[in-house]
């Protein structure tokens, strides 16, 4: 597995390597959210890209962001995937490079199992990884389960896990970008987390694959995810110091990372 270190400071040098390369214009990216955020967190990002001169799509899936009238009970990861692939057949896309953050990760691998001809590179950015078949809640560390279970009856009514602080995220205390961050979070759909994910083949359906981890501070729930990611044959590892949100906190450095992807 080969392994690139991006740094985050203000004054951080190029990528090296292949990833430091000139991307050519024109690219497709599909941008995907996590858990309580909604589409609206890639907009630094997004705007870097565009400029560019790449299409840039940030949907934000059913429950959550602007699409939060549409919380249920009975939204699922299918539910999830099935808005990415509706994305991108109604905007009729090919060669997509499709990033997905944290608990998106689980939309990309959905949407590369059901159209993987659309498909050209999967990134997954500090993402939760299943395989097939497997829940959110049967991949996370114990702890965190019980307490998620816990806020979903005492104060999600049983139909969502209300959003954390935004230092959950890595983001810093008291700045604007808590702030910012924390205006916008909303209640998350249980069903996701206690749902299986479809996936007829592998994870990638054979497209290529990078994993981005957040590495300042890291993000514990992940661990499993990224010793999982580890063990893969032929994904592409590269790490960004920033915390969890890297949309949020290092915008200029993961869109020249995205950039050189693919």
């Amino acid at each position: 597995m080969r392994r690139r270190n991006l740094m985050t400071a203000a004054a951080a040098a190029p990528l090296t390597g292949t990833a430091a390369a000139q991307p050519a214009a024109g690219k497709t990216y599909v941008l995907l959210h996590g858990a309580w955020h909604g589409g609206w967190c890639w907009s630094r990002v997004a705007d870097r890209l565009r400029a560019a001169g790449h299409r840039v799509f940030t949907p934000t899936q059913t429950g959550l962001g602007d699409r939060k009238h549409l919380l249920s009970r009975d939204i699922t990861l299918d539910t999830f995937v099935t808005d990415v692939v509706n994305l991108i057949e109604a905007e009729e896309l090919t060669e997509v490079i499709l990033v997905g953050h944290s608990f998106g990760g689980s939309g990309i691998s959905g949407a590369a199992d059901r159209i993987p001809e659309r498909i050209r590179h999967l990134v997954y950015l500090d993402a939760l990884m299943l395989e097939g078949g497997q829940s959110p809640f049967g991949n996370l560390p114990s702890e965190v389960v019980a307490a998620r279970r816990r806020l979903i009856q005492e104060q999600g009514g049983g139909v969502a896990i209300p959003p954390p602080p935004a230092a959950a995220f890595g983001i810093p205390e008291a700045s604007a970008d808590a702030a910012w961050v924390a205006r916008r979070l909303v209640p998350h759909p249980a069903g996701t987390y206690e749902s299986p994910l479809p996936l007829r083949n592998p994870v990638g359906n054979g497209r290529p694959c990078t994993y981005i981890a957040c590495v300042d501070p890291i993000y514990p729930a992940l661990e499993a995810s990224r010793q999982w990611v580890r063990r893969q044959h032929g994904w592409t590892w590269l790490e960004i110091r920033t915390g969890h949100d890297a949309m949020v906190t290092a915008p200029e450095e993961l869109s020249r990372m995205l950039a050189a992807i693919g």
